[in-house]
């Protein structure tokens, strides 16, 4: 979706070689505008996050369908259809063949099949009735207009281990609903929802199915359960999970919204694989989790959107805090070619949060966080964008991260290392904006960092830049841009600003790029332009936040050759160029006032004093 803003900036810019650097035409796709004028000090504001909504024209188109995929009703044949009607509390039946029985208790109706390719056609309203469901082979289940609500147990209640294709017949409208307590229970058999299955649930048909849960979950599987294109599934409610299995869950399409207390896609084991379709999950309960799995979550299509408005809480059994999150996944995470908005309101809510390793290939990830910080005990736990225990990887894409819920709130954390290959990645967070343990590597992509309390992009190691354009704004003093602590800190291409009241020093041995750090102070909105030594200028930035004891800039770009002189001015117009987050090049300057002039005799070249702050000895 978004091309690669430099094919390659590896030029080598060593303390006695001139580098002439050729500037690309527009590497951020975006335009100023032609007219003159003084930028605005535009700031934090400057991230334009884009409307992510569920559509109600929504259609898959044509499917397709394998011949050789037994999830697939078209691959099985129904020679026998067996009808039930319900009406009120009352029960008719036709199509009855041999080694099939219905027997019906008021509107309550037990089916025993031990015969093959049986569909079961239910249709009618009852308030007062349910479907009981034993069956030694797959079966077809087709909803055609049907209104179930118990009053006793589970609406429908399948205790056959094998495959039901549930069908929701084009054009009708059914409702499944269960009762809130369950009295109907018999020893050994479970019932844990309003649509209940021993077996595998493969869902497809264009009709409308909504599903209320008022005594556990909405939809249930002992096994896994698989929605196909064109489908049309709400969840109006349920006290715990929308959606729950023991194995996998899979989205190739359709329409799903759930609205659910507890989580709203619960995966006991296995995987959440989404291909396409609508996915809308709104969950309001302590510690609830929109997608949650023990396994990998993989969106590999589809517009997503999650909301979480729960608090944490304190778990007794894993004895740790417990946080919501819009995706949970024990194993690794995996997102491309999809559409998501994530947002969690509560304290120390997730976007995305990750035992194992997040990739993020294509698409665009919205992800909004604003809880406080969540104190038990000696513990704690605070709101984050996305976080990864494993290392965490963005090849490309846009991924934007809001998070504004003070103590601890981050953007997009690694436990290990974090690398940005391309794509573009804006953060704007209380605490660091990307944060990692381990290390921190750029090697592409346009990225943009605004912290309002800490440092723009912070490693607890080493921080290697090989190419992208990155912008980042840390606080004041001691706060940083780009802050690696004591660690190696190289830079060998790209285009890169940081501002902070401090910023750690690149290591020029590790170098190959040369790098300005400029000590001043700073006012929101304030111009400030280097001007080469041909007196044309080869950025402006355009100051996001007052600094007013220390602003601490660095600047490196293979443009700021060695063994030149250039000038800092203040003020001024420009005409034309291009701009990425008050970083503006490729244009012409005019009317500032000198600052300063330096020279290049060195990799990192240091012009003014500090105040405070991590340096390093050159």
């Amino acid at each position: 979706m978004y091309k690669k803003i430099f094919t390659s900036l590896c030029v080598i810019c060593l303390i006695a070689t001139n580098c002439d650097f050729e500037m690309p035409d527009n590497p951020f796709n975006e335009e100023i505008g032609s007219g003159e004028g003084s930028i605005t000090g535009k700031g934090k504001t400057d991230i334009s996050i884009p409307d992510i909504s569920l559509s109600d024209t929504y259609t898959d188109g044509t499917e397709i369908i394998p011949e050789d995929d037994e999830d697939y009703v078209e691959n099985s044949e129904f020679t026998t259809s067996v009808a039930i009607q319900f009406d009120g509390g009352s029960v008719s039946t036709t199509g009855i063949a041999d080694g099939v029985t219905v027997t019906a208790t008021g509107a309550d109706v037990v089916i025993n099949s031990s015969i093959k390719k049986v569909e079961y056609v239910l249709s009618g309203t009852t308030t007062n009735g349910s479907v009981k469901i034993y069956s030694t082979n797959k079966f077809k289940l087709t909803l055609n207009g049907v209104n179930i609500t118990s009053t006793t147990g589970a609406a429908i209640n399948n205790q056959s281990g094998k495959r039901t294709f549930v069908v929701v017949t084009d054009g009708t409208t059914n409702t499944l609903t269960d009762a809130s307590k369950y009295t109907a229970l018999t020893d050994g058999e479970d019932m844990k929802g309003a649509l209940f299955s021993e077996g595998q649930l493969i869902f497809s048909g264009k009709g409308a199915l909504t599903v209320k849960g008022n005594y556990k979950h909405a939809i249930c599987s002992d096994d896994y359960i698989r929605i196909r294109k064109n489908t049309n599934i709400s969840i109006s409610g349920a006290p715990s999970d929308g959606i729950h299995t023991n194995d996998s869950f899979v989205q190739e399409g359709g329409t799903l919204k759930i609205v659910c207390v507890g989580d709203g896609i619960d995966v006991e084991n296995e995987k959440i694989d989404i291909n396409g379709g609508q996915l809308s999950i709104e969950t309001s309960g302590a510690a609830s989790k929109g997608l949650k799995t023990d396994g990998n979550v993989n969106i590999t299509g589809g517009t997503i959107i999650i909301k979480t408005t729960g608090n944490a809480e304190y778990d007794t059994d894993d004895q740790d805090i417990s946080s919501c999150a819009a995706i949970k996944c024990d194993s690794n995470f995996v997102f491309s070619n999809a559409t998501a908005s994530l947002t969690s309101t509560g304290s120390a809510g997730k976007g995305i949060n990750v035992d194992g390793t997040i990739t993020i290939d294509s698409g665009t990830i919205v992800v909004k966080t604003s809880g406080k910080q969540y104190v038990y005990q000696n513990l704690d736990s605070s709101s984050k964008g996305m976080k990864s225990k494993g290392n965490l990887t963005i090849n490309g894409g846009r991924v934007i991260a809001i998070c504004s819920g003070g103590e601890g709130s981050e953007g997009i954390e690694s436990k290990a290392i974090l690398t940005i290959n391309d794509g573009v990645v804006e953060a704007e967070c209380y605490d660091d904006c990307i944060n990692a343990a381990q290390s921190i590597a750029v090697t592409g992509g346009q990225i943009y960092c605004y912290s309002s309390n800490n440092d723009g992009m912070d490693s607890n190691g080493t921080l290697s830049i090989s190419g992208g354009v990155i912008v980042c704004s840390g606080t004041t003093v001691p706060e940083e841009g780009f802050d690696c602590d004591q660690n190696n800190f190289a830079i060998t291409g790209g285009i890169i600003i940081g501002v902070g009241g401090a910023t750690s020093t690149p290591t020029s041995n590790s170098c190959r790029q040369c790098s300005l750090i400029y000590n001043t102070t700073g006012t929101l909105g304030k111009l400030i332009t280097i001007v080469n030594p041909d007196s044309k200028s080869i950025m402006t930035f355009d100051v996001p936040r007052n600094y007013s004891q220390q602003m601490t800039m660095l600047y490196s770009a293979s443009d700021l050759t060695a063994n030149k002189t250039f000038t800092i001015y203040t003020g001024g117009t420009i005409t034309g160029g291009t701009t990425f987050h008050g970083l503006t090049y490729g244009h012409t300057f005019s009317n500032g006032t000198k600052a300063t002039s330096f020279t290049t005799n060195n990799t990192i070249t240091t012009v003014g004093s500090s105040s405070g702050g991590q340096f390093r000895p050159f």
